[in-house]
Formats: structure tokens, C-alpha cells, sequence
């Protein structure tokens, strides 16, 4: 599995729900595995929507740790998977954040998001879950969505500038 760069017309897509005969399945399973892989191999990203490696379906996972300062991060990696998600709260007030994306490489910009948001989503099995989340949790959960509705961040942000990573 790669991640699809700009200009995939699956990055553009409405991605489709999972159906309920998908939940517990070897399929739904091995993508889910497979995003963790993705996203596990990618030290800057904290989360990944399946749409990132070609999957037209509503499903995003996320590395808590890696949203966390470096010094209280667990060793072990912390993960989310949110299946069908959707936003069902989100604060008043918004930010202007910092935002880079997997799927435009090196290219970083400023967007408004809202502080604190909401999801309700799935687990894979189906089960209906909340999560609420402020700072760079929320950033991600609004990004993420945004992807399942085929917009990227540069739609939206202002401020561009490219960051080139160098392998030490």
C-alpha cells in the first residue's frame, strides 16, 4: 500500500460508507491493518484517511502518541480507528493552525480549524463509539473528514510553504 499523492481522483472522491456486512470482516480487517502499517512507516503523520492509499471508504486512523510532546509519548504506538465518522460537535471558536498532509508532500500551509471537535464513528466491529478531542486531535479529525469528502487542506489554507524532510 502507498499513499496517493495530489492529483488521484480518489483524493477527490466522496468516499463511500462501510455497509454493515463489511464490520468484523478479513477485508475490512486487512485495511485497517494495512492503514496502521502506512501510517506506523510515516514518523510525521498522525493520521491517515483510506482514500491516502487508494480506498474510496469512510474510514481514518489516527497515532495518539504521536500527538503528544515528545518526552510524554508511550513507547508503544496508540491508535484510533474511526469507521463512518462524523463531526457531531465542534466549538465556537476557531484557530489558525499549521497543516501538512502525506498526500501533498513538503507542502505546509495555515487553516482555520475549530479548537475542539466531536466524532461519532465506528470501531471494526461496528460498534458505535464518541471521541472528543482539542488541539492537534481535533486538527486531525476535521482533516481527516475533509479527505472522506474529497477536499485537502489546500483547498482551504493560506500561507503556503514547502518543508523538504532529510533523512539524518
Amino acid at each position: 500500500m502507498d499513499i496517493v499523492q495530489e492529483g488521484a481522483a480518489v483524493l477527490r472522491g466522496k468516499a463511500a460508507p462501510v455497509e454493515a456486512s463489511e464490520f468484523g470482516s478479513p477485508e475490512l480487517t486487512a485495511l485497517v491493518a494495512g492503514m496502521l502499517s502506512v501510517l506506523d512507516g510515516e514518523p510525521d503523520g498522525v493520521a491517515l484517511a483510506a482514500p491516502q492509499i487508494g480506498v474510496g471508504k469512510r474510514i481514518f486512523v489516527v497515532r495518539y502518541d504521536r500527538m503528544l510532546p515528545p518526552e510524554s509519548a508511550p513507547q508503544a504506538p496508540q491508535t484510533g480507528v474511526f469507521i463512518n465518522p462524523q463531526i457531531i460537535k465542534s466549538s465556537k471558536k476557531r484557530a489558525s493552525v499549521d497543516e501538512g498532509c502525506l498526500s501533498v508532500r513538503g507542502t505546509y500551509g495555515k487553516t482555520m480549524r475549530y479548537e475542539r471537535a466531536t466524532v461519532r464513528a465506528q470501531d471494526e466491529e461496528g460498534k458505535v463509539f464518541e471521541r472528543g478531542g482539542g488541539g492537534v486531535l481535533a486538527q486531525a479529525f476535521q482533516h481527516e473528514i475533509d479527505h472522506l469528502d474529497g477536499i485537502l487542506f489546500i483547498d482551504h489554507a493560506t500561507d503556503f510553504y514547502e518543508l523538504t524532510h532529510h533523512d539524518a
